[in-house]
């Protein structure tokens, strides 16, 4: 293992090295994963419609709202962009006088 003394004293303070630098305790092998058995289709299907229930689902008025507010948004900044644009390739045009 190479590493440097300040390394070394560090590890040595932890308990990890003896004064030669060797590990003392062996590093923990990975956990095996476990086996767990799968579940079924249904049962899939079961906890599906049950996280499902738990859900805030917004009303119909709500959801109106939400639509008519970003359509509102996507025609503003639609018409934004088209006269940014406008503006600019009709400036660049006069610039360049053609």
């Amino acid at each position: 293992m190479s590493m440097n003394r300040e390394q070394k004293r560090m590890l040595q303070r932890q308990g990890e090295v003896d004064a030669d630098g060797e590990p003392i305790r062996q590093r923990r092998q990975q956990q095996q994963q476990r086996n767990e058995e799968r579940t079924g289709f249904r049962q899939f299907l079961r906890e599906i419609r049950s996280e499902l229930r738990k859900v805030a689902w917004p009303t119909r008025s709500e959801t109106t709202n939400y639509a008519v507010v970003v359509i509102i948004t996507i025609v503003a900044l639609t018409a934004i962009i088209a006269g940014l644009d406008w503006l600019f390739s009709n400036s660049i045009l006069e610039l360049f006088d053609v």
